[in-house]
């Protein structure tokens, strides 16, 4: 009863995901569109960089809207509107607020890509536009409206409306005295001050959203990691699904050294001479002088294998000598189909010569 209950702790202590996400696992995620980002941080530096850009490019923004309002006030209003030239009035309104307009498109579109770049990269995939069943799933949808996230989204967009309220009543409470004397000033000077206290308020805002947005990535990272997560058991199911199962790995190259044994004993047979040590090491060299530079080593093995070596070689009426530094030379320093090493020329040499002495006082007999 305790060897099943240990063993029953075991199996659900490796389900357990406490285990960081491999490599494959993150590659996988991330082509699916499951990525760690946060949907406040391009939206929140897209207004503080906006409002950045009215006092980079204020003499711009200035020049354009007097154009545009002194033309109106001046000319168009006094215009007298025809069928010639209601065309050309609309056209030069829609490109005055066009290039009053540009730059604010220009900065919000680089700074959406670059706010996405920044936190994952670049990533182009369609995945999380298929058509899903479990995402129009009525459970689900009850799940992620109670979820912990849906109370942290809650908790965040209090915050930042708490913020900006703060923000707006603290800049307001500061200039209120100017507030009140407001229509008694000039029109440029209402205008001036109007402006400014709005850009001021927007870089503000911006700033401490941005913040706000950054800590709110490092959140979505941590939960992210935390949801990609894998128990042991997992790691292992992945390794054997990329490698193969390490019991069938072993099966096959279990397979091919048996086939690659036997195919090296059919060549036994074809040998000159089969150098023993004599029960360790067994070497078989073939030489033909038509073909080859050197003697080659055709099989070879020690032990068991050596022993079967000699077998093949006696049965098949294959000289076999005994030399044992020479058989321990040809087995550590050379492998099957390899030619002898140089300095071993004139051993082996030697060896041959005995041997085809030995075939010849065999045939001539």
């Amino acid at each position: 009863m305790r060897t099943y209950r240990l063993e029953l702790d075991l199996q659900l202590f490796s389900q357990e995901k406490t285990e960081q996400a491999t490599p494959k696992k993150r590659d996988e995620a991330r082509k699916k569109g499951q990525i760690a980002r946060s949907a406040d941080l391009p939206g929140t530096l897209i207004m503080m960089f906006t409002f950045l850009s009215f006092i980079m490019l204020g003499g711009f923004y200035k020049q354009h809207i007097l154009m545009l309002f002194g033309n109106l006030f001046e000319d168009w209003l006094l215009m007298e509107l025809t069928t010639g030239n209601v065309m050309t009035f609309f056209t030069d309104i829609t490109l005055e607020l066009l290039f009053i307009l540009a730059p604010i498109f220009g900065v919000a579109f680089i700074i959406a890509i670059l706010g996405n770049v920044v936190q994952f990269g670049f990533l182009l995939t369609g995945e999380p536009l298929k058509m899903k069943f479990n995402k129009i799933n009525p459970i689900n949808g009850f799940k992620q409206i109670f979820s912990m996230r849906t109370v942290v989204e809650f908790l965040k967009s209090v915050l930042k409306l708490l913020i900006i309220g703060i923000l707006v009543f603290s800049a307001i409470w500061k200039e209120w005295d100017r507030i009140l004397v407001l229509a008694s000033l000039p029109i440029q000077q209402i205008f001036t001050f109007t402006a400014g206290l709005t850009v001021t308020l927007g870089i503000q805002i911006g700033a401490v959203l941005a913040v706000l947005a950054l800590a709110d990535f490092f959140y979505q990272r941590f939960e992210h990691n935390k949801s990609l997560k894998m128990s042991k058991q997992d790691i292992k199911d992945e390794y054997k699904k990329s490698e193969g199962d390490p019991i069938i790995k072993g099966r096959i190259r279990e397979r091919q050294r048996r086939m690659a044994l036997q195919r090296m004993m059919q060549e036994v047979p074809k040998a000159d001479v089969v150098i023993t040590n004599p029960t360790h090491f067994a070497i078989a060299l073939k030489y033909d002088a038509t073909k080859m530079e050197a003697p080659k080593i055709i099989a070879k093995g020690m032990d068991h294998v050596a022993l079967r070596i000699k077998e093949i070689a006696k049965e098949n009426g294959v000289v076999t000598m005994e030399n044992k530094p020479l058989a321990r030379a040809l087995y550590e320093r050379a492998e099957i189909g390899d030619v002898i090493p140089a300095d071993l020329f004139q051993a082996v040499a030697e060896v041959l010569a005995y041997v085809y002495k030995m075939k010849g006082r065999v045939k001539s007999s």
